[in-house]
């Protein structure tokens, strides 16, 4: 199974100059839980926005650069080759940037995304999600608390 996983604010924004657009640590705590044991794939860019590699994950990253080296993690040039790398019995999880999101969705099984409610000033954007294409299957409202200065939905989509 391919899902691609996400924070998007209500305009599609995902981040701006590299970086996230809000701090919402339950999101934090579910893309750790979800993600964990598993094989994420992303852009350069995005791996370049951690501080480091996420433990207890197999880091596949999207490069266009061929001389791109990052010890304990492979380097592919394409989607299609990161899949390639990846193990077919497991779910594997496509973690962005918007590219790497654009590129992935007609392939994707399923979309964990956490629906932040509000709009940014962005450079970066998910992709539409077309409800033609894609069934909401769950949906988790958690209204702003002391830790979460915003509205937030966790939602899962499925591939009809």
């Amino acid at each position: 199974m391919i899902t691609l996983i996400a924070a998007v604010a209500e305009n599609s924004a995902l981040g701006k100059d590299n970086q996230l657009l809000w701090h919402l640590p339950n999101d934090f705590k579910r893309f750790k839980n979800i993600t964990t044991g598993h094989y994420i794939i992303m852009g350069r860019k995005t791996f370049e926005s951690f501080p480091k590699p996420l433990p207890n994950r197999t880091h596949v990253i999207i490069s266009r650069q061929t001389d791109y080296h990052v010890p304990g993690c492979i380097i592919v040039d394409s989607v299609q080759h990161a899949l390639e790398v990846c193990p077919n019995d497991q779910e594997i999880f496509i973690i962005g940037g918007g590219q790497i999101y654009n590129q992935s969705l007609e392939i994707a099984d399923k979309l964990d995304i956490t629906k932040v409610h509000q709009t940014f000033d962005a450079d970066t954007f998910f992709p539409e999600i077309d409800l033609n294409i894609w069934t909401l299957v769950s949906s988790e409202f958690h209204p702003k608390d002391e830790k979460h200065l915003i509205d937030f939905t966790f939602q899962t989509y499925l591939r009809k």
